[in-house]
């Protein structure tokens, strides 16, 4: 709709987790480096961490993209709700192994047999599970036990635990100690600061094809940073929206008073401002990120982007 008024070729701010949208933050890049070098030396554990809407699934397609061109295969869970039965049904369902039988022991010699066919044919496996601070402690014991599957010197399916931070609480837990101990490399991802909250406006634009003048000004940028918190997933929405009622005004340049507007309608203009000691390089005049966040569910929903529809995607069938 707006895409020929503002000289564009895509839509840039789309919610859709599109890997080639990733923009590369500093923490991103040794976030992505770590999973890599984690698969490729056959680590086991690793867990990617970080708030709501920073950007992990973009950060995953990013991975599974990569890893399509190195011989390897992958599972994705996306439904972390799952009981210990459903876990192995859709382990085996994603990495395409026949087994008709229920039992688990049997699905388990099942996996562990062809996981030893692909180590042997010079290829790995990985298992990502999305959404992982809501595995029960059975499920998570069960997970735990995958690594016991390896040949003397290495593991033979690799396991990325991806979550919010609260995953991160779960694991300190002394029931799974065990598993705690198992992680070999963690990896996280983080809001954006003012700056790199311009530049990412700016790289999406580029990306969808924006050669003319500034679309956003300087202080609409900085409006979208104040209200967003630097989290991206509210700087896409406030930017699509912004780009819809520019359209709709006949406005080649996005204002504040644009931004404003659509934040007062998502109600983002009612998060008490409280800085953080350590905001990791956030200015102090965005919000405190724990009083923030306990709103930006409803603010999603409100936008038809809840908790709930966000895990029905599966990264991989885009």
């Amino acid at each position: 709709m707006y895409k020929s008024f503002f000289g564009l070729k895509d839509s840039p701010f789309e919610v859709n987790p599109n890997p080639k949208y990733l923009f590369l933050t500093k923490q991103i890049e040794e976030a992505l480096a770590g999973l890599m070098y984690g698969i490729e030396t056959r680590k086991g554990f690793i867990t990617l961490t970080g708030e709501v809407g920073t950007g992990k699934t973009t950060l995953v397609n990013r991975l599974l993209d990569w890893l399509r061109h190195r011989r390897t295969r992958t599972a994705f869970l996306f439904n972390s709700r799952i009981n210990s039965l459903q876990l192995f049904d859709f382990i085996l369902a994603e990495f395409e192994i026949p087994c008709e039988i229920r039992d688990k022991s049997q699905q388990l010699l099942k996996l562990n047999k062809w996981l030893l066919d692909r180590y042997r044919a010079g290829e790995k496996a990985v298992l990502i599970v999305d959404e992982a601070q809501n595995l029960s402690h059975p499920v998570l014991e069960e997970i735990r036990l995958l690594t016991n599957l390896e040949t003397s010197s290495e593991k033979l399916l690799q396991i990325i635990l991806c979550g919010q931070p609260e995953l991160e609480e779960k694991l300190k837990l002394p029931q799974l100690r065990q598993l705690r101990q198992r992680i070999t490399l963690r990896c996280k991802t983080s809001p954006l600061t003012k700056e790199q909250t311009a530049d990412y406006i700016a790289e999406r634009l580029r990306i969808a094809g924006a050669t003319s003048a500034p679309i956003f000004s300087p202080k609409a940028i900085e409006t979208i940073h104040m209200y967003s918190l630097g989290i991206p997933r509210v700087v896409n929405l406030l930017c699509e929206h912004a780009l819809v009622n520019a359209f709709t005004e006949n406005q080649h340049t996005i204002d504040p008073k644009i931004v404003e507007d659509i934040a007062q309608e998502f109600q983002l203009g009612e998060v008490e401002l409280t800085p953080t000691p350590d905001n990791h390089g956030i200015e102090g005049d965005v919000y405190d990120s724990g009083v923030f966040l306990q709103n930006l569910g409803e603010v999603l929903r409100g936008f038809g982007l809840g908790p709930s529809s966000s895990k029905a995607i599966d990264p991989r069938r885009k």
